[in-house]
This record gives structure tokens, C-alpha cells and sequence, in this order.
């Protein structure tokens, strides 16, 4: 669209609107069907509040051809597989209950999507844990557990994703697909989140970063999105009693638009990293935070 812009702009003002009107109007048709056709794995995706539920909404808003909700609690998988089939009847929604750690269970449904469709386009690796502690108080076992499910999640998706990326059917004849990681902006800078949090984080960025030049030559591309301070399942404690005590309006107060977020501007920016209009991204780490990571720790209006 921005070339038809450049170009129309020498020409007659009658067929510069009429150009820049078509260019809108293919836009628009091409968002609305952005992942036709498309398989798609959401791990993480019970949380009521989750960047997972967010995505799932909008791949299906976008005419996804199927949605796998997965999470090891099965809390509101059903919840969520019903508002979606009552919106987007036409998006097919699986749920499978199972821990995004355990290899042969991460492995069986990508087959399974092999199996019904014959092709995986998206994964969207999003299951993640924090203690909220001070890592003195972390014990070995709490921290190796943390990071289990933060990094080794990611691992296993991007393992066994890329595998069922590969193959081919009538539906999809060459290898091509999308992996997306959660990660944060806890694993670029520090007092993000706690010690095994952020050292996992940091990690899935390094992770996503290796993983793309393994498979370089594939068409398979790797992403970690990295948000802020979003309201969700893992951060509603915080909300809620800032709420209590009159001060919501302070959280993100750091960061330039000093504000926070909603899951459903993350998941904008996972629907950016999983479709085609992102088909040249490979290997980054995409902050999400209002502009936190862009500069050094500053209290606005206080520089002295």
C-alpha cells in the first residue's frame, strides 16, 4: 500500500484517489482473511485474562482455519473454545490439556494437526510461570522448575513445530511456517521480573535467535515477543490491588506512554510475527512495552 502511495502521488488527483482507494480496499480484504487456510497451535491459552485467549480471538476474527487452545489447566479451555466457535463458527477449535514441558505430548499434537489438515503454519509458544520472589528466597528446585516451563516450553515447540512446518501435503506444497515465543521485556533488562523469570526469558530470546539460523534454507521462521507490564492472569494480583488502593493509574508510569497494556495488544503484535506481512522477520525479539526498553531508567520530569 505505501508504494501504491508513493506512486500515486504524481498523478492526476482524480486517479490518485481512485489507486489509493483500490489499495485500501485490497488491504482491507486481505486482513480480514490474513490467516485462511491456516493451522495454528496456542499453547499457554487458559488464563481468563491471557495473551493466549487474546490471539486466539484474533487469528479466528482473521478466518484461521483451525486453533488448538492448549494448556496444562483445563480451567477455561471449554469456556474459551465456546465463545470462540459462537463467534468465528467458521474457525475449527481444539483444546488438549496436557503440559507444554512434556515432549511426547508437545509432539502428539502437532501430529495430530499433521493428521487432520496436513500442515502446521503458526505456533505460538506462550506457556509461562514467575514466583514473584527475591532470589534469595528461590530454592534450586524452584528455580529449575520455573525455567522448565519458560525455556524448555519454547524448546519443545519449536522442535516438534518445526518438524510438522516441514512436511507437505496437496494443501501446502512447500515446507513454511510461523513460530512465535513469549518472552519479555524481563529478559532484556533487569527489575522486570523475578531471578528464574527473567534468566528463562532471557534465554527463549537467545533461543528464538539460534533456533531461526538452524533453520535457515526451511521457510520456517522464529520470533519472541517480549511484552511489558500487561493485565493478565500472571499480573491481576498486581491490578487488582492497585485498584483497591486508588493507584492503577501508576503502573507503567515509567515507560513513555506511561501506561500499561492489554493482552490484546500483544497479541496484535504476535498476529504481525505469525502472518505474511512479516514474512521477512526472522530471529528478533520484539518489545511490547510502551517504549520501556528504549532508554535508560529516568523518572519523567525529574532529571535533577
Amino acid at each position: 500500500m505505501c508504494f501504491d502511495f508513493f506512486y500515486c502521488v504524481s498523478l492526476k488527483k482524480n486517479e490518485y484517489c481512485f489507486v489509493c482507494v483500490l489499495s485500501l480496499h485490497t488491504h482491507s480484504n486481505f486482513a480480514k482473511s490474513r490467516y485462511k487456510d491456516k493451522v495454528i497451535i496456542i499453547t499457554g491459552a487458559s488464563s481468563a485474562l491471557g495473551i493466549g485467549r487474546a490471539t486466539a480471538h484474533l487469528f479466528a476474527a482473521h478466518q484461521a482455519h483451525a486453533i488448538y487452545l492448549c494448556d496444562i489447566s483445563a480451567t477455561n479451555l471449554s469456556t474459551h473454545a465456546r465463545e470462540l466457535n459462537s463467534l468465528y463458527p467458521a474457525t475449527t477449535i481444539h483444546t488438549h490439556t496436557f503440559d507444554a514441558t512434556d515432549d511426547a505430548s508437545v509432539a502428539h499434537v502437532c501430529e495430530d494437526a499433521i493428521s487432520r489438515y496436513g500442515r502446521l503454519d503458526v505456533m505460538f509458544a506462550n506457556a509461562g510461570v514467575a514466583t514473584g520472589k527475591h532470589f534469595s528466597a528461590v530454592t534450586a528446585d524452584e528455580f529449575m522448575a520455573n525455567v522448565r516451563v519458560n525455556l524448555l516450553s519454547v524448546f519443545l515447540a519449536i522442535k516438534h513445530a518445526s518438524k510438522a512446518m516441514l512436511r507437505t501435503s496437496p494443501n501446502k506444497p512447500y515446507p513454511s511456517g510461523s513460530i512465535v515465543a513469549t518472552a519479555s521485556v524481563a529478559g532484556i533488562r533487569s527489575n522486570a521480573g523475578d531471578s528464574s523469570y527473567s534468566a528463562g526469558k532471557a534465554a527463549v530470546i537467545s533461543l528464538a535467535q539460534t533456533t531461526a539460523y538452524q533453520l535457515a534454507g526451511t521457510g520456517i521462521r522464529v520470533n519472541a515477543v517480549c511484552p511489558g507490564i500487561i493485565e493478565t492472569g500472571m499480573t491481576s494480583v498486581m491490578y487488582e490491588r492497585a485498584r483497591q488502593k486508588g493507584t492503577q493509574s501508576k503502573i507503567g508510569q515509567l515507560n513513555p506512554l506511561k501506561r500499561g497494556a492489554v493482552a490484546d495488544e500483544v497479541a496484535r503484535v504476535v498476529g504481525m510475527l505469525a502472518g505474511d506481512e512479516c514474512s521477512y522477520v526472522n530471529g528478533q525479539a520484539w518489545a511490547v512495552d510502551g517504549g520501556l526498553t528504549a532508554g535508560l531508567p529516568y523518572v519523567m520530569g525529574k532529571l535533577a
